[in-house]
C-alpha cells in the first residue's frame, strides 16, 4: 500500500517531531509544509527535508498530491484551518486541543462525515505502549481497585509566547489539561462524572497554573495540577488497594514503576525514539482502512473533554 502523503500547516516546534514520527511509521511521508511566510516555509522545508514549501495555508490545502493535512498552529487557529482542510477534500489530523469549544469540534466531526473524510485529534498519550501496559495491569486487577490518581505537569511558556494570550487559546488548561483528561477516560474506559477547578493569573491574562479535581464514573478521584510558573516533579501516581504506579512524564511515558503493598516492585519499560510514532501509525491504519474516525481517540472523547475544559475555564477566578 502506498504511503499517505501529508501536508503540514505551520512550522511550530512540534512539527519536526511529527515529521520524524511519520518517517518512522513507514506508512506516511511529509510531502509539503506551509507557513504564512514563504521564506520561513522554504527554510523549514530545507531544514526538515520536506520537498515542497508553500507561503500560504490555502495553497497547501489545494495541492492535489496531498492526502492528509496535519494542523499544528496555535490553539485558536485549529478550528478554522481544519474546516478549510476538510472543504478541500483532505483528511485531518489536528493537534490538541482539537478546538476551543465543544460546538466547534462537533461541527468538524459532522462535516468530515458528510464529506467521507477521516478526522482526529492528535493525542499521543492514549497510544503509548507504556500506557497500554499500565491499562492492562489496572484492568487485570493486579493493584486491586483503584481509588485515587494524582497527576502533576509543568512546562515553560517561554518558547511559546502565545500561551500567555487569551485570544490565541493559551493558558495552562488549554495547553496541557487534555493529556490528563484523555488519559483518565482511556485508562478506566469510563467518562468523567463531575469536575471542578481553580487557577491563578499572576502576570498573564490567562491561567498560568491550574488545579483540576475529577470524579470518574467508576468513583476514582483524580487531581491534576498544571503549572507554567514552576518546574515541578512531573509524574503521575495511580493508587490502588494493593499498591501504586509511578509514571514519570506521564504524557510521553516510556517507563513506569509499580510498587506493590507486599514490597515487590515491577518496572515497565517501553523505550522509543519518537513518541508520536504510535499515534501516527494508528491514524494511518484508520485512513488506509477507510475509517472516518479513530476507535481509540474518539469523537466523544474529544467533544466531552472540550466541554469540560470550557466549563472549567468559566469557573476560574
Amino acid at each position: 500500500m502506498p504511503k499517505l502523503r501529508y501536508g503540514i500547516l505551520s512550522t511550530a516546534s512540534i512539527v519536526p517531531r511529527f515529521v520524524n514520527a511519520l518517517r518512522e511509521s513507514q506508512t506516511g511521508e511529509a510531502v509539503a509544509i506551509a507557513s504564512r511566510s514563504s521564506d520561513k516555509a522554504k527554510e523549514k522545508a530545507q531544514l526538515w527535508n520536506i520537498p515542497t514549501a508553500y507561503g500560504s495555508y490555502e495553497a497547501l490545502c489545494n495541492d492535489p498530491d496531498i492526502d492528509v493535512v496535519y494542523v499544528a498552529m496555535i490553539n485558536s487557529e485549529h478550528y478554522k484551518n481544519a474546516l478549510m482542510v476538510l472543504s478541500c477534500g483532505k483528511h485531518v489530523v489536528c493537534e490538541k486541543p482539537f478546538a476551543l469549544k465543544a460546538s466547534e469540534a462537533q461541527h468538524l466531526f459532522s462535516y468530515a462525515r458528510e464529506r467521507n473524510l477521516f478526522i482526529v485529534e492528535a493525542q499521543k498519550v492514549v497510544f503509548l505502549p507504556a500506557i497500554h501496559e499500565i491499562k492492562d495491569l489496572i484492568q487485570g486487577g493486579t493493584l486491586g481497585r483503584i481509588h485515587l490518581v494524582d497527576l502533576t505537569s509543568s512546562c515553560s511558556s517561554v518558547y511559546n509566547e502565545w500561551l500567555h494570550s487569551k485570544t490565541a487559546g493559551g493558558g495552562a488548561l488549554y495547553g496541557n489539561a487534555s493529556y490528563s483528561l484523555h488519559l483518565m477516560q482511556f485508562l478506566f474506559d469510563c467518562p468523567i462524572a463531575s469536575y471542578t477547578g481553580t487557577a491563578t493569573r499572576i502576570d498573564s491574562e490567562v491561567d498560568e497554573q491550574c488545579v483540576i479535581n475529577l470524579q470518574m464514573e467508576n468513583q476514582v478521584l483524580v487531581v491534576s495540577k498544571i503549572s507554567t510558573n514552576v518546574k515541578a516533579i512531573n509524574k503521575a501516581y495511580i493508587y490502588g488497594e494493593l499498591g501504586y504506579i509511578e509514571i514519570p512524564d506521564y504524557w510521553k511515558a516510556r517507563t513506569a514503576q509499580v510498587h506493590y503493598k507486599s514490597g515487590a516492585q515491577q518496572i515497565i519499560s517501553c523505550p522509543c525514539e519518537f513518541e508520536l510514532t504510535y499515534e501516527v501509525s494508528h491514524f494511518n491504519d484508520c485512513i488506509q482502512n477507510g475509517l472516518l474516525q479513530s476507535p481509540v481517540m474518539t469523537e466523544a472523547m474529544t467533544v466531552d473533554t472540550l466541554e469540560i475544559m470550557q466549563n472549567l475555564q468559566a469557573q476560574f477566578p
